[in-house]
């Protein structure tokens, strides 16, 4: 287990076995570098992660990304102004910087409403409920297959950057946030930058738009998961079945939820 992370879960360099090998799939099914923590936190429950993964595998060659990427067109993004190149520059990050931290932005904005599509279908299966009707899009990204920087661990951060990064995890969550959203912990390698989306993001914290955002993301993951929910053939399920979803709903309802909204609007604010 990896005690640099909110909960418990696998660290990628520490996975053996099966658990390895199932890593190694997700990386090269969703065309990423890292493994979100939704997966690493699943392996550390005995068979959750075989099932879970084996169960929405389908989803992500089929019509996930469709799906996900129609969440990334109609998220209700609040419309502000972005910084500037010379508001970058002039804060210490250069054009180099600026490309690894749209990079990070990108990767996550590409596994998160993916994430949020399938881990809602799986919830829709098993707990169906009434939703929005919604249709997915009409072509998907292919995801870049970039590699962004390997995560640092909080305490690795400087006091003042890792009490930043748990300010901003508090952004848009309408409860007390139970985990870490790892972008932040990415984009804390530029302190400057993580300041100036904090001082974006205060007056939408504020006046309840980061709130609305993350509800109405939650809406339409649950309306796309709703729709994929028949095309999931789950096999004989493990014991930890029940352990599995609440993890699953824990993660789709909050920071995932949460982090595809912010993440969307943090992208547009930033300049290409």
């Amino acid at each position: 287990m990896h005690g640099q992370d909110s909960v418990a879960s696998v660290f990628e360099t520490q996975a053996k076995g099966e658990i390895a090998e199932i890593f190694a799939d997700i990386r090269k099914v969703l065309g990423t570098s890292v493994v979100n923590l939704i997966w690493r936190h699943l392996a550390t429950m005995p068979g959750a992660l075989p099932w879970t993964w084996a169960t929405v595998r389908p989803l992500y060659l089929g019509a996930a990304p469709l799906h996900a990427e129609s969440i990334r067109r109609t998220i209700a993004v609040p419309d502000l102004p972005g910084f500037s190149a010379d508001t970058l520059l002039a804060a210490g990050i250069d054009e180099s910087d600026q490309a690894i931290i749209r990079n990070v932005l990108d990767s996550y904005q590409y596994t998160n409403a993916l994430a949020l599509t399938v881990l809602s279908a799986l919830l829709a299966h098993f707990e169906p409920r009434a939703a929005d009707a919604v249709t997915a899009a009409d072509a998907a990204p292919k995801p870049s297959g970039v590699r962004i920087p390997e995560l640092p661990p909080m305490d690795a951060l400087d006091p003042e950057v890792a009490r930043l990064v748990t300010e901003l995890n508090g952004f848009g969550e309408d409860t007390e946030p139970q985990l870490i959203a790892s972008m932040y912990r990415h984009l804390a390698y530029w302190p400057a930058y993580l300041a100036l989306v904090r001082t974006m993001l205060v007056p939408l914290q504020a006046d309840g738009r980061l709130d609305a955002l993350t509800r109405s993301t939650r809406s339409l993951g649950h309306a796309h998961g709703h729709m994929l929910a028949s095309h999931l053939k789950p096999a004989a399920p493990p014991d930890t079945l029940a352990a599995a979803l609440k993890s699953c709903r824990l993660f789709v309802e909050h920071p995932i939820a949460r982090m595809t909204g912010l993440c969307a609007l943090i992208r547009r604010a930033t300049p290409e």
